[in-house]
């Protein structure tokens, strides 16, 4: 290795410790993750003349490097939109008795999930429609149990607890019960009698 090797490399240690010095901030990690890259290309292009093939070997190595890492990127971030929670209504505009009766057609089939995931819809459109709600397509569970809780107080536990087993159908991988169906049809009834009963006290 050549002096002028010798004091390129030097100074690129130099100025690693220089930086990573708490004075200052820290890399992002697309930063480091060009870094890391830049480094490699850098270290193969000194063993440039040790690698068989030659430059070709070189493209080759920093093509491949380059596309696993692009795809490596769109696995994360599909990962991350699979889970990340969505509206509860979907893409169909429904009201709370349709949403009401599909979820009784699946309960009586045993299939919990749906019946859960429309319950909770049905419980959201209710809300809507007696304009305790303002309308919100994209509304999560979440917010609609942080929503409806403030507005009708007595129910928040039962709001939270419904939001979560919505979440744990959809999102989390686990399956429905009949028992976690119950709740949330027990919650979706006593919110409707809250609703129907200053109603008849009129």
């Amino acid at each position: 290795m050549s002096a002028v090797d010798i004091d390129r490399d030097a100074a690129r240690e130099a100025a690693e410790r220089e930086l990573a010095k708490p004075i200052y901030p820290k890399a992002s990690v697309r930063e480091r993750l060009e870094e890391w890259v830049n480094d490699l290309i850098y270290r193969l292009l000194q063993e440039n003349s040790a690698l068989p093939g030659g430059w070709f070997t070189i493209t080759v190595l920093v093509l491949l490097v380059l596309a696993g890492l692009v795809a490596a990127v769109r696995i994360v971030r599909r990962t991350i939109d699979d889970r990340r929670p969505v509206g509860i209504y979907g893409s169909r505009v429904m009201s709370a008795a349709d949403h009401r009766a599909r979820a009784e057609e699946f309960a009586a089939r045993g299939e919990w999930t749906e019946a859960i995931r429309h319950r909770l819809r049905a419980i959201g459109r209710q809300l809507e429609e007696d304009r305790v709600l303002g309308p919100l397509p994209g509304r999560t569970a979440t917010e609609l149990a942080r929503e409806a809780g403030r507005l009708v107080p007595d129910h928040r536990r039962e709001l939270n607890r419904a939001a979560t087993i919505f979440d744990e159908v959809s999102y989390g991988g686990q399956s429905g019960s009949s028992a976690d169906y119950r709740l949330v049809a027990g919650l979706d009834d006593a919110l409707r009698r809250s609703a129907a009963a200053p109603m008849e006290s009129a």
